[in-house]
């Protein structure tokens, strides 16, 4: 079961059922087994507060005569006086265990192992004295457990492969502890576990290559091997002994025994492993960071089985031995695969950086840097979006734009699938063939997206992961989890691709964050390109006119963006002066390019003499055969300035101001043909006249509409910016100030003729 469904644990004394046993209190199961007795008591006084029941057996005592008793009366005066030693030569005991003393019981002296752990208790700790007497031969005592080990460690340092590794170690423990089989078993990201390696009892059948589920271990179980590397079950069968009393007067609640040697085992686990034939069983955590990665796991069929402490020590550094051995090579595994796709990044990176390729082209396009996306992510497929369209390398569906809405919704700008038709099954219906995507997000509708297909696996399962259901369905008389059938039982995986590993994680987020950087210095060129084009299509000076006045300004967007506006004006052949303003929808560099192509086409069908009505229907034929995706809002003026006639024609554009000689200033209500680009084919034609001491203005939209002012109130600030001005010259700078608001993205151009008085 994922930890993240864990909930609440149980109660003391609520039962354990196949549902609630990954909320089992398992570090306080008011008990222990019984090939020890476990002793809490005071510090320094040691006087006995908690005993476990079957002290009897051990040193002759029942459980009531011993609470309350000290360990010099329990034990003898010797043992308590090295016991007491002890404690005032070691500060972290657990590091120090076994102490071995010999306890003066009613059946004469009995050498001992003394584990030692301290416990907090509400406010104060106890010191948790666990005793396991001697059976058997003791080889190792806790100076030489490194000496035990040592040959076992220097054969681990020369194997040149994991799975020679995993040989290794599992023969080694087996050797140092006894046991008829020992397995190495190995988690995945989910916490299924696969056995990597064993030695075992020539008779038995192998467990190699067989797979187990998470929920065979829950995760408060692995918190505890996280916490307490060795795990020792001498007898499978054993009748547990409770600890008395079972709750702390002071606190009410039950010792925690998550350091405890002795400590009792979930009986769901106990049938578990009854149901396999195992008799005893031992666990050795294996660890990175401090998280478990792995067991080595150990178990006995012929009957119960006591390893002493000391070899159950040398076996746990033995664990610890190969555990630092497997990051080491997993660490050394992991730099290689940095390397190489650091590699391949800085090839990427140099190849995003060809100017005279968008950055789908230059990422896909095998530029001379001889970079892939493929070889830094392997996948069937990669697309990479931007700049309106896609570009691809490998196996990529017809249609992959569903990918780019998909993106948009996710929380981070880094995300990943590895099933979609379960995970993100509509995603999966636009997609046929893609199992799994790796997607990355960039600025301005921007994103690098890796796809693969389904990986069909299959997956030999140490019996049918599935029968908590089976026996759910099927009633109480059947109960099949803890399993009963440990029979090889295969289950072919569909609809999921190879997971995307943490490196390839690390390498595309790397390569965002530098694509980044390459981002920005694109959208500075294309800036820098886009302004040389506009300033030099502007006019570098307006003309004179005698008894006139003509100004003009030019304000580009907020944050150095670049757009299509443009003004013009010059004489034309039939004496009268052209004022134009023009507006190309659009920013940057291709809204630039766009402004000047109609800008000189403009130009051109004026100074060949056509009313501004004509010049705008061929620049619309232009713009339709040879700028297809391209318009432009534009208003073009012929004055005569000699009498102040004006021929006048509006595409799309904002309606022009006529400014009256006593400071008035009218909106014209001017027919607006549609812009250039999807013009009508008609534009109309309009006549105005500019008296004495009046004037025209043309201005752009982004003069007059933004998202926080509405294009009515925009004009009624022009108009009302104008009428201020009242007769006499108008300040252009003024008016663009008051005028121009500050939350506007679009540039600003206005144009003003004005009439001299007579």
């Amino acid at each position: 079961m994922p930890e993240s469904e864990t909930t609440e644990l149980l109660a003391p004394g609520e039962p354990v059922d196949l549902d609630n046993c990954a909320r089992e209190p398992i570090h306080v199961p008011g008990s222990v087994q019984p090939h020890g007795v476990l002793l809490a008591v005071t510090e320094p006084d040691l006087v006995v507060e908690h005993v476990s029941e079957n002290v009897a057996d051990l040193l002759g005592r029942t459980a009531p005569e011993v609470l309350g008793s000290d360990l010099r009366t329990l034990l003898g005066a010797e043992a308590a006086d090295q016991l007491r030693q002890h404690l005032r030569t070691f500060g972290n005991l657990r590091l120090r265990n076994p102490l071995v003393v010999v306890a003066a019981t009613p059946h004469g002296p009995v050498e001992v192992d003394a584990v030692l752990h301290r416990v907090e208790v509400g406010t104060r700790t106890l010191l948790v004295v666990e005793l396991e007497p001697s059976t058997g031969p003791r080889p190792f005592s806790f100076p030489n457990t490194y000496q035990a080990v040592r040959g076992a460690v220097e054969r681990l340092n020369g194997t040149h492969s994991l799975t020679e590794l995993y040989d290794v170690a599992a023969r080694e423990v087996r050797d140092l502890t006894g046991f008829d089989r020992v397995m190495i078993y190995r988690f995945d990201a989910e916490y299924n576990g696969e056995v990597v390696a064993e030695a075992k009892r020539a008779d038995l059948n192998s467990f190699h290559g067989l797979h187990y589920p998470a929920s065979d271990i829950p995760p408060q179980a692995r918190a505890l091997y996280e916490k307490n590397w060795i795990r020792l079950i001498a007898d499978v069968g054993y009748r547990p002994a409770a600890i008395v009393p079972g709750l702390d007067a002071a606190t009410g609640a039950p010792l925690d025994l998550t350091h405890s040697v002795l400590r009792s085992v979930s009986p769901i686990h106990l049938e578990y492993l009854g149901n396999m034939g195992v008799a005893a069983s031992m666990s050795i955590s294996l660890l990175r960071d401090g998280r478990l990665w792995g067991l080595v796991a150990c178990h006995h069929y012929s009957g119960p089985h006591h390893p002493p402490y000391g070899v159950r020590a040398a076996a746990e550094f033995l664990g610890s031995s190969l555990s630092l051995r497997l990051v080491a090579r997993a660490e050394e595994d992991e730099l290689q695969a940095a390397l190489a796709a650091d590699a391949t990044l800085v090839r990427l990176l140099i190849a995003s950086r060809d100017a005279d390729h968008t950055l789908g082209e230059a990422l896909v396009g095998r530029t001379a840097s001889g970079a892939s996306l493929l070889e830094l992510v392997p996948a069937r497929g990669v697309v990479v979006f931007g700049d309106g369209t896609w570009a691809t390398e490998g196996e990529v569906p017809a249609d992959p734009t569903p990918l780019l809405a998909w993106l948009a919704d996710q929380p981070e700008d880094v995300a990943d699938r590895t099933a979609l038709t379960t995970q993100e099954p509509a995603l999966a219906a636009a997609l046929p063939g893609v199992a799994g995507v790796l997607a990355v997000r960039l600025p301005d509708d921007r994103a690098i997206v890796w796809l693969r297909g389904e990986a069909v696996q299959e997956v030999a399962w140490g019996g049918d992961p599935h029968n908590k259901a089976i026996a759910r369905r099927e009633g109480d008389e059947v109960r099949l989890s803890p399993r009963k059938s440990f029979e090889k039982w295969t289950e072919v995986v569909r609809g999921r691709c190879a997971p995307w590993t943490p490196q390839e994680r690390r390498s595309v987020t790397d390569l965002r964050r530098r694509l980044l950087e390459t981002l920005l210095l694109r959208t500075r060129w294309a800036l820098g390109a886009a302004q040389t084009v506009q300033r030099s299509l502007l006019p570098e000076r307006l003309p004179t006119i005698d008894g006139w006045d003509l100004q003009a300004r030019y304000v580009p967007a907020p944050g150095g963006q670049v757009g299509g506006d443009w003004y013009d004006a010059f004489a034309l052949p039939d004496g009268r002066t052209a004022v134009v303003i023009g507006d190309v929808a659009g920013h940057g560099l291709s809204a630039a390019a766009a402004m000047g192509q109609l800008r000189n086409a403009l130009r051109a069908f004026l100074l060949r003499g056509d009313a501004p009505a004509e010049a705008l229907r061929w620049t619309d034929v232009v713009a339709r055969r040879t700028m297809a995706t391209d318009m432009a809002t534009v208003v073009v003026a012929a004055v005569d300035p000699a009498t102040g006639d004006v021929e006048l024609s509006v595409a799309g554009h904002p309606r022009p101001l006529l400014l009256g000689p006593d400071g008035d200033a009218t909106l014209q209500d001017v027919p607006v043909d549609r812009p250039v680009g999807v013009g009508s084919g008609e534009p109309p034609t309009h006549h105005l006249q500019i008296e004495p001491g009046g004037g025209l203005v043309l201005y752009s939209d982004g003069l007059v509409d933004s998202r926080s002012t509405n294009l009515r109130a925009g004009l009624q600030r022009l108009v009302g910016a104008f009428r201020r001005q009242g007769p006499g010259p108008v300040d252009v700078d003024d008016v663009v100030r008051e005028c121009t608001d500050p939350s506007s993205v679009d540039d600003v151009t206005i144009l003003v003729l004005r009439r001299e008085p007579s």
